[in-house]
C-alpha cells in the first residue's frame, strides 16, 4: 500500500483477502474522489468486483459480517449490485437494489427487488469515502419500513465515520484511510 494510507481490518478479517483486494484495485496518480476531494490513491472497485476469485472470497467475507437475524440484503444501484448478488448466492438471502431516484416508468419504485416492510436488511457497499450514497440508500429503506441491521463496506475510505455518526452499525472488510 502507498505510504499515505493506513490499513486496518475489522475483527478477524482475512488479511490475505485484504492484501489481494488492495493489490488488484489500488491505483496511483491524481484522482478526484466522489467526495470532490483529491487523492493520489484510488481504489478501482471494478478491478476486484469483476474477478470471480476475488468476488467469491469477498462475498464469503461479507457474509461473515452479517448480523444474526438478517433476512434480506440491499445495495445502492451501481457497482455494489455485483457484490450484493454474490453475497446473495453465498447466503441464499433475497436482494433489493436502491435507486438514487424513483424509477420514472413501470413500478415508479425506488426500491427494486425484495425488501418488504419489516425486513431486516444488511446494506452492502463496495468502496465508501463519505458514506453519503449508502446513507441515502439506508434512509430510503427505512422509509419503506425496512430495518437496516448493518451497513457492510468492502473498503472503508472514511465513509464509516459518517455512517456511524448517523447511527448505523457499520462493518468493513478493509479499512484504508489516508494518513493525516
Amino acid at each position: 500500500m502507498d505510504g499515505d494510507l493506513g490499513s486496518g481490518m475489522n475483527g478477524s478479517v482475512n488479511e490475505d483477502l485484504v492484501r489481494r483486494l488492495v493489490e488488484s484495485s489500488e491505483l496511483h496518480g491524481e484522482f478526484v474522489l466522489s467526495s470532490g476531494r483529491r487523492s493520489t490513491v484510488y481504489f478501482d472497485k471494478f478491478r476486484f468486483l469483476t474477478r470471480p476469485d476475488l468476488l467469491r472470497d469477498l462475498a464469503h467475507e461479507v457474509a461473515g459480517l452479517l448480523p444474526e437475524g438478517t433476512d434480506h440484503l440491499a445495495a445502492p444501484e451501481g457497482a455494489a449490485t455485483l457484490l450484493v448478488a454474490a453475497v446473495s448466492l453465498e447466503t441464499g438471502l433475497p436482494v433489493a437494489v436502491i435507486r438514487k431516484e424513483p424509477k420514472a416508468y413501470g413500478t415508479l419504485s425506488q426500491v427494486e427487488g425484495h425488501a418488504p416492510a419489516g425486513a431486516r436488511a444488511a446494506l452492502l457497499e463496495d468502496v465508501s469515502t463519505t458514506g453519503h450514497q449508502v446513507a441515502a440508500a439506508a434512509k430510503v429503506l427505512e422509509a419503506a419500513g425496512v430495518d437496516v441491521t448493518r451497513i457492510v463496506l468492502a473498503i472503508d475510505r472514511g465513509g464509516a465515520d459518517h455512517l456511524r455518526r448517523a447511527g448505523y452499525d457499520v462493518a468493513a472488510v478493509a479499512v484504508l484511510r489516508p494518513m493525516e
